[in-house]
């Protein structure tokens, strides 16, 4: 399996990038293609000391930066190593493509050079975030801000195959996203969608409240797109300001630390499992052919756990179940 890495997206490029594709090229025998400048990898890779073997390069001069118009990918940058990277991708020369750039950009070359799967409106984000339960998907994360009733089915359809077909998880829980757990609560969105998706045949819970998120309340939580990042953003501060909590509990006094070094490994436990970088990437549901979107501030790590996911997903043949649950 051959995955295409755009080795200049994110705030962290190129060197994170090179060294989570390395790892993940050792630990998941994945051969990668990386676009992006060819001399700046080359002499990064030799500088800090990373491996490029089962790695290609496809020069790339340009870069898509977070400040870029979304439109970019299409017009002023389309020698950029994320337009070369979707490009390459259309072209059939690798399985998947993963960048961790400009968001915006990435959802239109997706949309635009790699194309919708048949049937379906809009693409979204679907982040996977951490639950009392293991993890649920999130989907819209942030792709469409304003959404019709048919949208958010479809959300919910695409969700449950990823998290049936990747997460192993058999007749997952889908659940909307709403101000209460009652059917007459929220907008006319969420009342026409509450009905599509109680007829649709998946395993529908009803509305879900945002504090029963983290509380294993379902596995699938489908969102319009301004409401979906305002619950993966919070989700993201919350944890972060926990954890600093606690390390500043523990890190008060003697009598604290020995208490933190009794308790450590449960700690680490639970850092892990609030960690975004653990779960990599958030794969752009609805388009022709798999297309991941890794945190701007990936890691090496946030990386390599990336390229798994995208690894499953493609293995999973997720994009083409979705064409066949999709009715045109």
């Amino acid at each position: 399996m051959k995955i295409i890495v755009d080795a200049f997206g994110g705030d962290n490029a190129p060197f994170e990038i090179l060294k989570g594709a390395e790892q993940a090229a050792q630990e998941l025998q994945l051969d990668i293609l990386l676009t992006g400048d060819e001399k700046r990898i080359v002499q990064i890779a030799r500088d800090q000391e990373i491996s490029l073997d089962r790695m290609e390069i496809a020069h790339a001069p340009q870069v898509i930066t977070m400040e870029d118009d979304a439109s970019a990918v299409l017009k002023t940058k389309k020698d950029s190593s994320m337009a070369r990277g979707l490009e390459m991708l259309v072209q059939g020369k690798g399985d998947a493509f993963v960048s961790a750039g400009n968001s915006g950009a990435l959802v239109v070359g997706a949309t635009m050079l790699v194309k919708r799967i048949q049937g379906i409106k809009r693409p979204a984000f679907a982040p996977i975030v951490p639950t009392a339960g293991g993890c649920a998907m999130l989907i819209d994360g942030g792709a469409n801000v304003e959404c019709r009733p048919e949208m958010l089915l479809q959300f919910g359809i695409m969700g449950a195959l990823y998290m049936e077909k990747v997460m192993g998880i058999q007749n997952p829980r889908v659940g909307l996203a709403n101000c209460g757990t009652e059917a007459h609560k929220g907008t006319q969105l969420q009342h026409e969608a509450y009905a599509l998706l109680q007829a649709s045949g998946l395993h529908f819970v009803g509305n879900i409240e945002g504090r029963d998120i983290p509380l294993d309340g379902c596995d699938v939580l489908v969102a319009d797109g301004f409401t979906g990042n305002l619950i993966i953003k919070t989700y993201e501060g919350v944890a972060i300001a926990l954890m600093d909590k606690i390390k500043t509990m523990f890190g008060k006094n003697i009598k604290t630390k020995l208490a933190a070094a009794m308790v450590l490994s449960d700690l680490k436990k639970m850092k892990k499992e609030f960690d975004y970088n653990e779960y990599g990437g958030s794969p752009i549901m609805g388009v022709a052919k798999p297309v991941f979107k890794a945190h701007g501030s990936a890691k090496a790590k946030t990386i390599k756990s990336a390229l798994r996911l995208t690894k499953q997903y493609v293995q999973g043949n997720v994009t083409q179940e979705i064409a066949d649950s999709i009715q045109v």
